[in-house]
Order: C-alpha cells, then structure tokens, then sequence
C-alpha cells in the first residue's frame, strides 16, 4: 500500500521514506510537517480516507447558522483527484499545498476547477450560480451583503457583467485569473466575503472568512487547512487532528 503496511488507525504510524521523499518533491511542505499531517489525518481518518459525509460534518461545525453541506460537496469534489468518492492522504496533502502554500495562479486554478462543474475549461452562469448558491446557504444571514449583491443571481450577474468580455455567457480560466488579479474584490466575492461589519471577520492577507463564534475558525474553498486549528506543540502530542489544526491560507 502507498503509505504504510499495518493498519493505518495506529496513531504511531509513519509515512514511508519514499513515500516521504515524493511527497515533498510534489507539495510544499517539510518532511516533519508531512509527518505532522499525517498524524492528525489518521486520527480522524483512521482507515486512512476521508468520506464526503465526514467532509460535511467537518464544514458543518464552523458554519452553524448556515447549511454548508453542499458548499463542502463542491470542495470535496475538487480534492478528490481521482473521483472515487473518498480523499486519502495523498490527495489531501497535494491539495491542501496549493490551497495554503501555492502561488496566487495556482491557487486561483484549483479554484476555477472547483466552479468548472463538467470540466470542460469554462465557467459558465450556471455553474457559477451553482457553487454561488451553496456559499449564500452557508453563511446563512449573519453577513451584511451589499444590495447588489444580495443574491446568488445578483452576484453572479455582477461577475458576469463585469469580467464576461467577449459576452459568450462563460468564462475561461485566462479571463478568470485576469479579473481576479485586477480586482481583489473578486476574490471577496467569489469567496462570499463580508464587506462590512458583522459576526463574521476577514482575513487581513486573503479576505477568507473566519467567525468569533465560539472561537472557531471557518475557512473558505481557497483554503482547506482552515478546517484545523493551529497546535504549536505538533511533536509534544504526537500530532494534532484535522479538525484542530489551522494556518491562514495566503
């Protein structure tokens, strides 16, 4: 098997060397953090695979007024390099990279997959309605939303109006990374964050959302590692879980 021989819900389980040395060929991080990942991966995945419907739970807890489970499918899905319904740590690593360590193209490529619902090399109005739709029942209504924005059609009719140049009702990934890098807002938008005051705060660095309530962090689809909350003391407690470890994602 590709990481470990025994059974992968030991808590003491390594990754392989060359497992290891691929690894850090193909992500950003350090050996001892691909370690450290790995470690907290296997305590909430102790078959060493992540199920969409854990995924959902995951989400659910840092959005509590709002139904993120659709939200999460579409990330999920983004992950899930192979599509066969389940996220193993090869999968999450490689994808947490890009969302937390990668360039400002790269990350902005594993975004645009995410609203490219059939994979055909365009978002189209639709799919971005989609994935636009699911963001707005996520954060249900603690977020003041300007006017114009007050919808998913409103939004996405924004976007459109303003980045489709070529008015063919879709979007490519030139003309997508382009309005992005022109206008932060996009990000914001895209991303549904706040433009004001509310229970909800953005990240200084990326406009990701993260809430006060009950002191967690949530986390936006440019940025799994969200998920977690940061544990300064990763090598004292043998690794800390997903659902505790964190880092802002630009």
């Amino acid at each position: 098997f590709f990481f470990v021989s025994n059974k992968m819900g030991k808590q003491n389980s390594k990754l392989k060397p060359e497992v290891i040395s691929d690894l850090v060929g193909q992500t950003q991080f350090s050996p001892q953090e691909l370690q450290e990942w790995y470690k907290g991966f296997l305590k909430d995945c102790p078959d060493g695979t992540l199920t969409v419907e854990e995924f959902k739970k995951i989400y659910g807890n840092f959005f509590p007024y709002g139904d993120a489970s659709k939200f999460a499918e579409h990330v999920f899905r983004t992950f899930d390099a192979n599509g066969d319904g389940r996220i193993d740590f090869r999968e999450f690593i490689c994808g947490l990279s890009v969302t937390s360590r990668g360039t400002m193209e790269q990350k902005l490529k594993w975004a645009f997959a995410m609203y490219d619902l059939d994979s055909n090399g365009y978002i189209s109005r639709q799919e971005m309605l989609e994935i636009v739709r699911a963001i707005y029942k996520m954060i249900g209504n603690v977020v003041r939303i300007p006017e114009d924005e007050s919808t998913a059609e409103k939004r996405v009719d924004k976007f459109f109006r303003m980045h489709d140049k070529n008015g063919d009702g879709k979007v490519s990934l030139p003309e997508f990374i382009e309005a992005c890098k022109s206008d932060p807002s996009i990000l914001r938008m895209l991303q549904a964050s706040p433009s004001g005051g509310s229970s909800f705060s953005t990240c200084a660095r990326c406009g990701g959302m993260s809430t006060n309530v009950q002191n967690a962090q949530s986390f936006h689809h440019l940025d799994i590692s969200k998920l977690v909350n940061s544990n300064k003391n990763l090598a004292k407690s043998g690794g800390s879980s997903l659902k505790r470890r964190a880092r802002c994602c630009w």
